[in-house]
């Protein structure tokens, strides 16, 4: 039976902070936004309708809850949650903090200029911060 392998994308681009039920929580390594990255630990999974009935019930609970939790956290004007995956095909969802005055606001974080790497304290007490509020 195949496992679960995460694209290499995802990997070079997020690091994962928390184990869900369905999903590996993953934080983008772009500060410019609070950007958070569900990735269901399925095989050969990419769209949502791909998944079990439970599992697409489960990663809908799983959006709600680290949406809520991470609106709460920062204060963010807009949580938005997409499931794209034009270039990842691997089925992910995105849940991004957005505010009034960001780096690309009100147009969408895709394809907008360069990713700017956290600084590794910065990183860490975020993730740290992430995981409190996602407990």
């Amino acid at each position: 039976m195949p496992h679960f392998i995460l694209d290499e994308r995802l990997e070079r681009d997020s690091v994962s902070i928390q184990t869900l039920t369905l999903s590996d929580l993953r934080l983008a390594k772009d500060s410019r936004w609070p950007w958070l990255i569900l990735v269901p630990q399925r095989v050969n999974v990419s769209e949502i309708f791909d998944l079990s009935p439970e599992d697409q019930m489960e990663l809908a609970r799983e959006q709600a809850r680290i949406g809520a939790a991470l609106k709460a956290m920062t204060g963010a004007t807009k949580i938005n949650v997409a499931a794209i995956g034009n270039m990842v095909r691997q089925l992910h969802v995105h849940v991004v903090a957005r505010f009034e005055g960001d780096a690309n606001w009100p147009g969408p974080i895709w394809g907008f200029g360069q990713a700017v790497p956290y600084e590794p304290q910065a990183f860490e007490a975020l993730k740290a911060e992430l995981q409190k509020a996602v407990l």
